[in-house]
């Protein structure tokens, strides 16, 4: 079993910036995907950012030159650093890892808990 765990939302003004961290822990030999996902009220789950194990990354058009997304993966963590921020990216926002169990011969997917993010204008 693989647990992620989130921290770094919190409450900030229009304009500002905050870094989303996750951490993986449990029977794991690697992670292919990394990346978040939010979901405002009344909205459907987006994906925010993803990063392959390549350092290849996707973001959604939203937050395109204003979110970035990284990953260390000897801590089997990825980050995501969102500046100027707007009402618009107010939402719970997922961690999501695609991971080979140890033992395991496919990847399966896991979701963090959500964390809270929410800009006040």
């Amino acid at each position: 079993q693989v647990h992620l765990v989130e921290s770094g939302g919190g409450l900030v003004q229009a304009g500002g910036s905050l870094r989303l961290s996750c951490a993986a822990s449990g029977s794991i030999s690697s992670i292919n995907i990394m990346g978040w996902y939010r979901q405002a009220p009344g909205n459907q789950r987006e994906m925010v950012a993803l990063i392959t194990g390549g350092d290849s990354t996707n973001y959604a058009d939203s937050v395109k030159g204003r979110f970035t997304v990284s990953r260390d993966n000897a801590k089997n963590t990825v980050y995501l650093q969102m500046n100027s921020l707007n009402s618009e990216d107010t939402a719970v926002y997922y961690c999501y890892m695609v991971v080979l169990e140890r033992g395991a011969r496919v990847f399966t997917p896991y979701w963090g808990q959500g964390t809270q993010v929410t800009v006040s204008s």
